[in-house]
């Protein structure tokens, strides 16, 4: 009988989402681990996750799929356990590790067909599906392919059984650039059919145009979530300034005393609010402009914020 699922309210009057993690914490030790991370994601949400290597990613994503225990905290997916249901979850969840385990000397569909056994799926139509849209031969040997061939055979693994959530740890990762896009197509094909997904990755421009939340993790504690929608469409605006003359640069600092940075002796960056563009546009007709240009913000420039230069997430 199928566990249906419970929006309830946790002790904070937050409603649980299909992936609720509250103040999950695994202390390796010498600050490594995980820390107090909270977080949720609803149903048909894709969350990414970005932080330096080492910054707790995956091991959040083993808690997730049961296979470390917490020292503290409460994790669950689709209402159940996550260490105490372990097996359960590993049958709803479709899983891709940050490093996958291969039986090298197993076939594609060998490995696909044990994995499925695992779970108790018997429906294997998807997969070939799947295999078809990767351009992946089946009856390769897994120690004779290339690590984007393996990668997208464990993309396959994941998905093949059409599970409600999806934790997908670099997923693209040895991937060229068409497989690349050819992930990102399935990915908004599966939100649509109501799939629940976290995923990490190092790329930016990936987990800004799938992604609908990201939470920013940092030595083992989530430092920020962010709606990418409203980054997109951000209250601050950014512009860059060239002046002809350097005694301009002392009137829009004076004007911005918190927003402006000189990059040299005529030209400026300067960060407003909305309410503040009409002052804006009032100083710079009362000086000489080269040039003024509108610098829209990524998800990079938000993340290097907090991470001070370190994009090796």
């Amino acid at each position: 009988m199928e566990k249906k699922i419970q929006f309830v309210k946790n002790a904070r009057g937050l409603t649980m989402g299909i992936i609720s993690i509250e103040n999950l914490t695994k202390d390796y030790g010498k600050g490594r681990g995980v820390f107090d991370v909270s977080l949720r994601v609803e149903k048909g949400e894709i969350y990414g996750y970005l932080g330096p290597n080492g910054a707790g990613k995956s091991t959040t994503m083993r808690h997730l799929m049961g296979f470390s225990k917490a020292d503290k905290g409460d994790i669950k997916i689709l209402g159940m356990d996550c260490w105490r249901e372990q097996k359960k979850i590993q049958e709803k969840v479709g899983y891709l590790p940050g490093e996958i385990a291969f039986l090298d000397d197993m076939k594609g569909s060998s490995y696909l067909k044990f994995i499925g056994r695992l779970r108790g799926q018997k429906d294997f139509s998807y997969a070939e599906e799947l295999l078809e849209y990767f351009e992946i031969d089946p009856g390769s040997k897994i120690k004779r392919m290339s690590k984007g061939m393996k990668q997208k055979i464990g993309i396959v693994a994941a998905f093949m059984h059409k599970p409600e959530v999806i934790l997908l740890d670099e997923p693209t990762s040895g991937l060229d650039p068409l497989m690349q896009n050819k992930f990102i197509n399935l990915v908004e094909k599966e939100k649509q059919a109501g799939r629940t997904i976290i995923l990490s990755s190092h790329i930016f421009e990936e987990v800004e145009k799938i992604c609908d939340r990201v939470g920013m993790i940092k030595a083992g504690r989530l430092i920020k979530e962010v709606e990418v929608d409203e980054l997109k469409h951000a209250k601050t605006k950014i512009f860059k300034i060239e002046f002809n003359a350097a005694a301009n640069v002392d009137k829009i600092r004076e004007a911005f005393p918190d927003g402006v940075k000189v990059r040299d002796n005529n030209q400026v960056v300067v960060s407003i609010n909305d309410l503040q563009t009409n002052d804006l546009l009032r100083c710079l007709a009362r000086c000489d402009v080269k040039f003024m240009k509108e610098i829209k913000q990524t998800l990079e420039d938000y993340f290097m914020q907090f991470y001070g230069g370190d994009k090796n997430v």
